[in-house]
Formats: C-alpha cells, sequence, structure tokens
C-alpha cells in the first residue's frame, strides 16, 4: 500500500508516517490520487455538514476552509502560477518558462486564486441550500483523475515528479475509477459529469498554450474541473 500512502503525502496535508519508498512506489502514487479526493471529499462534506447545523453560508464556508487546510493550498498554488505564465508570457515559451520557476506570486496569479476561492464559496452556498454535502466527495474524485489523462496524453515541460508519474498512469487505471465514479455519480448526482470534458478541454489549452504538463497544470486543471463539477451540481442538477 506504499503507492496509496505516498499519494495522500503528496496531495493532502494529513499526518501521515515517513515510509521509504522508490521510484517505482512514485510512479505508482498517480495511480491512488482519486483515492486521495476521496479522503479529502470526505473531510470537506464533514466540514460542511457541521455548518449547515447552523446555516448554509457556515457551511460554505466550513467547507473551502477544510478544502484548503486538507490539500495544503497545492492546487490552488498550480492554478495562480499558470495563470501568472499565461498572462505574463505572451506566447514567448522561454519567458514561460522562467515565470513558472518563479517561486513569487504576480497579479495574475493573485487575481485567479482570489476568483477561485469565491467561485468556490458562493457555489458551495448554493449546492448546500437544497443538496447534502456528501456528493462532494464524488467531485474530489472526479478531478484527481484528471492528472492521470493528462499525464498520458500531454509532454512533460520538464524532468521531475511529472515524468516519474508517468510510469503509473495507463489507460486501464483511468477505466478502473471512472467507469465506478461514472456509475455512482448517475445514481447520485448525474449533473456533476457534465464536468468531464473539462479534463480533455484542460489538456488541448494547456498544449496549446503552455505546450505540456507540469505540476502546476496538474493542480490548476484539478482546481478548474473541481469548480465546474460544482458549477454542473449547482445550476444544472
Amino acid at each position: 500500500m506504499k503507492p496509496l500512502v505516498l499519494a495522500l503525502q503528496f496531495m493532502t496535508r494529513l499526518p501521515l508516517p515517513a515510509i521509504a519508498a522508490d521510484a517505482h512506489d512514485f510512479g505508482r502514487a498517480i495511480r491512488w490520487f482519486p483515492a486521495a479526493g476521496l479522503v479529502v471529499g470526505g473531510g470537506i462534506a464533514g466540514a460542511a455538514w457541521l455548518g449547515l447545523r447552523h446555516d448554509p453560508w457556515a457551511g460554505a464556508l466550513l467547507a473551502l476552509l477544510a478544502w484548503a487546510w486538507l490539500t495544503g493550498g497545492l492546487h490552488l498554488d498550480g492554478l495562480g502560477d499558470i495563470a501568472d505564465a499565461a498572462g505574463a508570457a505572451h506566447g514567448d515559451r522561454h519567458r514561460l518558462s522562467a515565470v513558472l520557476a518563479d517561486p513569487h506570486i504576480g497579479s495574475f496569479g493573485v487575481i485567479a486564486i482570489c476568483l477561485q476561492l469565491a467561485a468556490k464559496l458562493v457555489l458551495l452556498r448554493l449546492a448546500l441550500e437544497d443538496h447534502s454535502p456528501w456528493p462532494l466527495v464524488l467531485i474530489l474524485m472526479l478531478a484527481r483523475i484528471g492528472p492521470l489523462v493528462w499525464t498520458l496524453i500531454l509532454p512533460p515541460l520538464h524532468e521531475g515528479m511529472g515524468t516519474t508519474f508517468r510510469a503509473g498512469a495507463k489507460v486501464w487505471v483511468v477505466a478502473a475509477w471512472l467507469a465506478p465514479l461514472a456509475a455512482i455519480t448517475v445514481c447520485v448526482e448525474p449533473a456533476m459529469l457534465l464536468a468531464l470534458p473539462t479534463i480533455p478541454l484542460w489538456a488541448w489549452w494547456l498544449r496549446r498554450r503552455i505546450g505540456g504538463i507540469s505540476g502546476d497544470g496538474h493542480g490548476a486543471g484539478i482546481e478548474l474541473a473541481e469548480s465546474a463539477a460544482l458549477a454542473f451540481w449547482v445550476f444544472a442538477g
């Protein structure tokens, strides 16, 4: 179960014990990203349920705080970096790489993160008005199927964890997660499945504007897929 523990360590802030692992274990960790979504989604839904005992706004705020804490803001950081790179590079791939490597955040990144947090807060509030919070688990799992797909179909921007994960991303793994998740979602909140095209659309945008996939691309894509699933749940459910 090393890959599962590594996936949880990589994708969450949960206090887990350090384990000895090699490159093979790290490569297979990506197969368990949707499971990490299950864990994070359970925490978010639980926080929303607690807040709902007061009112939907409290539920939305507690859910958003749990979302940020459990993920450590990892995916928001990726969204900010991609926004900075896309906004400042103006088509220059060398400048784009430099912006992505810069640890400082710029105005594009700040705007993107603020808009994302505001969108999630409002969408959570609207969702919790009429729905149980527990389908949030499905959103978190759905979004984390994205990295499996993006790793398969996009070239890596540079050497790193992204190239390590390529060894573990397989078509059968995508199918093994997507089939049961889609079946459950159809029975619970089918509108969420309308967000699935976000995954290939993000791959198309990354190839066109960025040139490939990186950790930042994965993080930004997860954030966007989550917001899309939330929006379809609220407005098409």
